[in-house]
């Protein structure tokens, strides 16, 4: 990268040109930050051959300002003392033209600690959805004059009209549920052609904007301090790989190097383990890591000093703006490991409790392992910094578990296995586990749309010693839309109820069908029950080998035990239970927390339902 460095008062002018500044980013700043740092890129034209000069603010020193190729970006680099105080810095910008001034705003920090950036864990269960597909609250922004995409609900692959007041009119939904944070896919702009259809948010034309077609900046601060009310917290998806190829940079990158030149790297081999394979090609992993996702989504490179400060200010200006309190980071081997190490330590030092988690879709454990912090897999040092990534091993095996025949790796079997290789982590109950999410298939679909089976499945993801994730829909038994039509929105259905005109409401208990409601209300009754119980968050956990088609998971402390029982045969079973002694011992009995039968412990055995999980709270 070919950079011009202009420091304050010595920099020469170039030849005669106006400047204009039409962006700054980030828009604002806060005094008393951790990180003293700031970068604030303007963009206009001919502002690159301007000379950047600071007036005197206590705290506050213009350290250096760089053009780079183009001459329509000038970066200023500050740092933001711990003196500094809110209120307006003033540059002056001297070039051929004349000189003008810009205000910039440090504003005071107004979020009270413990309010915002709280963090997840094991304690939480946590709901994902897709905002363009939850509820259309506000249909007068369906869609926005100037923007490229319109809503079209005739078509499953386009933008539907959700948006962030469908949320809010339905928090009661999320909260009754029994749910503690709420992930959304990313809300940033994605203003891109119909062609391509980015209702789903990853593939950014303006990070510092969320899209109008949800709502505003401060609809989405509001949005969050709703969810806060009422005690749940908010995850927020980003993606620092790759960009929409309509991203205003696009037209105009500041450097050659801003993204990888996709005919000299072409698409991505999409072989994640190509990031740990300790026998990759140099030719395997630069493909991995520089190409490009798709066709649309130019891949950030960041070996580039100017964006990589870039991104970290950005997810920091969001967290401090909005008050999330976690991010899910898309796509996470895929970029420049160093850097992505850098960025979750530049995070969390700055919010020491916050949450991240990486997308890390790896098929086998020693791979996924390798991205959690505290795991030495490779023999190579790397340390991400990550507490936690998903879970997809076990995502595989819960699936498996329920609609694969008994077999010694198969079945249930598959879920034993899995849980066996926890000795590869650092903390198993980061670990976010789920039965589906928006990018495979519904878990009642890739369960046969067997109802027995997709409650097995969830009453294994409760009792885990992981942190859960239920994708929107499952808690109804929703399935697969319409997968003739192609791409990804028959895994992305809208919600019923949510769009003016819906014969009815699945939000609205007396209109659920007799299998929504069934559902629901099992769903309710375990997450619920979940949202104390404290064994589940931090127990410990102990296993046995399945049996005729038997699964017994254990979770235990010092105050308590739960026992999750899952039979999936088609014929009740009679469990001996002193094999189980070590942890039932003590116990007369145990409450099913989702039917409230009591079973007796202290006769030689146990009934078990055909295709039944009993989620047993013993009692002494």
């Amino acid at each position: 990268m070919r950079l011009v460095l202009l420091l304050a008062l010595l920099a020469p002018l170039a030849a005669p040109a106006a400047q204009t500044i039409e962006r700054v980013e980030p828009a604002f700043w806060w005094a008393g930050m951790h990180h003293p740092e700031l970068q604030v890129m303007l963009y206009g034209e001919g502002v690159g051959r301007a000379r950047a000069s600071l007036e005197a603010a206590p705290g506050v020193r213009l350290d250096r300002a760089v053009a780079v190729e183009s001459p329509n970006y000038l970066f200023l680099e500050l740092t933001v003392g711990p003196e500094a105080r809110p209120g307006t810095l003033t540059f002056t910008l001297e070039g051929p033209a004349g000189a003008q001034t810009l205000d910039y705003e440090l504003r005071a920090r107004t979020r009270e600690p413990g309010t915002y950036a709280q963090g997840f864990s094991s304690e939480d269960v946590i709901y994902l959805m897709m905002p363009d597909r939850f509820a259309n609250g506000d249909p007068s922004n369906d869609t926005i004059p100037g923007m490229l995409e319109g809503a079209d609900t005739s078509n499953p692959n386009a933008r539907q009209g959700g948006d962030f007041a469908g949320v809010l009119e339905n928090l009661d939904y999320i909260d009754d549920l029994g749910m503690t944070a709420i992930w959304f896919t990313p809300v940033f702009e994605n203003d891109m052609t119909p062609e391509y259809g980015a209702y789903h948010g990853y593939a950014a034309t303006d990070m510092y904007r969320v899209d109008r077609r949800f709502g505003s900046n401060d609809e989405f601060v509001g949005l969050v301090d709703a969810v806060h009310s009422r005690g749940m917290k908010v995850i927020m998806d980003m993606i620092h790989n790759h960009v929409g190829d309509q991203h205003w940079w696009m037209k105009d990158p500041p450097t050659s190097d801003w993204v990888h030149d996709l005919a000299e790297v072409g698409l991505t081999n999409y072989r994640t383990s190509a990031a740990v394979d300790p026998y990759a090609s140099e030719a395997d992993h630069g493909r991995l890591v520089d190409g490009w996702f798709v066709n649309e989504m130019p891949d950030l490179d960041q070996d580039n000093p100017l964006l990589v400060q870039y991104l970290l200010q950005n997810t920091v200006w969001w967290v401090e703006h909005s008050g999330v309190d976690g991010v899910r980071m898309d796509t996470y081997p895929y970029p420049d490991k160093d850097y992505m190490a850098r960025w979750a330590a530049y995070v969390v030092e700055a919010y020491p409790d916050f949450s991240i988690v990486g997308e890390a879709w790896m098929h086998n454990v020693p791979h996924q392992a390798y991205w959690q912090s505290g795991v030495e897999v490779a023999g190579d040092g790397y340390d991400s910094n990550l507490r936690a990534v998903t879970d997809f091993p076990v995502q595989e095996a819960l699936v498996g578990a329920f609609n694969e025949p008994e077999g010694w790796t198969t079945g249930l079997s598959r879920l034993y296995l899995a849980l066996g290789q926890d000795v590869m982590y650092e903390e198993p109950s980061a670990l976010v586990a789920f039965l589906d999410n928006h990018d495979i298939p519904r878990a009642y679909s890739l369960l046969g749309e067997d109802e027995a089976a997709l409650r097995m499945a969830y009453a294994v993801l409760m009792t885990l010693p992981r942190t859960p994730q239920v994708y929107y829909g499952t808690e109804l038994a929703m399935p697969n839309g319409d997968q003739a039509a192609g791409s990804d929105g028959y895994k992305r259905t809208p919600m019923t109820g949510g769009w003016p005109g819906d014969p009815r409401s699945v939000f609205v208990a007396d209109e659920r069908t007799a299998l929504e409601a069934r559902t629901y209300d099992y769903v309710q009754a375990l997450t619920q029950w979940r949202k104390t119980a404290g064994v589940v968050h931090h127990g410990r956990t102990t296993h046995w080998v399945p049996e005729d088609q038997v699964y017994v998971l254990a979770r235990w402390d010092a105050d308590g035990a739960v026992m999750t029982v899952v039979n999936a045969a088609d014929e009740a079973r009679a469990l001996g239970l002193d094999r189980f002694a070590e942890r039932t011992a003590g116990y007369r009995s145990g409450l099913d927390v989702a039917t409230g039968a009591r079973y007796d412990l202290t006769g030689a055995t146990l009934e078990v339902p055909a295709r039944t999980a009993l989620v047993l709270e013993l009692a002494r």
